[in-house]
């Protein structure tokens, strides 16, 4: 059996299944992302259920990502209380003597939609998800984009709306893209969270916030050349949104990329996920499955 993990802003999925079929969950637990050591209780009591040869972390970030470090699976500077320092490799080393591949949330998703999902046929992808947080994971030539760490896009600064006078949310810079356009920005700067908006409010809520999301979409599209876009996470829900991401991203192109499909609103280049929420739990077990040796 292999395991997957994917520990996010609000929950924490943890997944069992066989190496051979890893989009076939034998077993999940679903758990609020709380403190470090509450959380990871419930996944190694799932994980001592089974027999487990090989786990996938797609973990929330800023975590080291690279095995040779000291620190690989180590949460670093979160804002989540409680979580900076944690060490999830040792969190798990006495209940499961398997090989732990670890990679941030996003790039996990990455790795499941290129399996499995709305990257499927395609090289380079990347995964956006915009939600308690802003995270991007990139594909590009079939390979997970990361070295001394992994990509950290919501952290960008961005070109202000003219009507938006917000200070933003983000503990470290402030008005930065996470910052103005995450979950916890839209609550602060409406009173509400997107779900609960509706009639002008709402309207002003996509607007502004697919104005953040678009220049992201534009600095991807201009950097890591995907072939498509994945637009995911529980603010891009948000009706509209999608769309008019879509749109601005052409306007903010202005032209300069004539042939490529971003600059074309109606085309398939930005797109939901295929797997909903699953993507995450897939990529991991995807990680787990990757680790383990070629079956004859």
């Amino acid at each position: 059996m292999i395991a997957g993990i994917e520990t996010g802003g609000t929950k924490i999925v943890c997944a069992v299944a066989d190496a051979d079929a890893p989009t076939e969950i034998v077993e999940t637990v679903t758990i609020p992302t709380s403190d470090p050591e509450t959380s990871y209780l419930a996944i190694r009591e799932l994980l001592g259920r089974h027999e487990v040869e090989a786990v996938g972390l797609a973990s929330f970030g800023p975590v080291d990502v690279v095995p040779e470090s000291a620190n690989y699976g180590t949460v670093l500077a979160s804002p989540k209380r409680g979580w900076p320092g944690f060490d999830q490799r040792a969190a798990l080393a006495d209940i499961v003597a398997a090989p732990l591949t670890v990679v941030s949330d996003v790039t996990g998703s990455a790795i499941g939609e290129l399996r499995h999902g709305a990257g499927i046929g395609f090289g380079s992808i990347a995964y956006v998800t915009v939600g308690t947080g802003v995270g991007v994971g990139a594909i590009v030539a079939g390979s997970p984009v990361q070295g001394l760490g992994h990509p950290e896009l919501g952290h960008v600064l961005v070109r202000r709306h003219p009507d938006d006078d917000f200070a933003g949310v983000c503990p470290f810079h402030g008005d930065c893209l996470e910052g103005l356009a995450a979950g916890p920005a839209v609550e602060a700067r409406w009173g509400s969270p997107g779900s609960a908006l509706s009639g002008e409010m709402l309207a002003s809520a996509v607007e502004l916030g697919a104005w953040y999301v678009a220049q992201l979409m534009m600095t991807i599209t201009l950097s890591l050349c995907p072939e498509r876009i994945i637009l995911g996470g529980g603010v891009a829900k948000t009706p509209g949104l999608m769309r008019r991401v879509r749109e601005l991203t052409a306007v903010l192109l202005n032209g300069y990329l004539q042939d490529h499909p971003a600059a074309d609103p109606d085309s398939d280049f930005i797109v939901p996920p295929g797997l909903g929420d699953r993507a995450g739990v897939i990529g991991a077990l995807e990680l787990a499955a990757g680790a383990l040796a070629p079956r004859g």
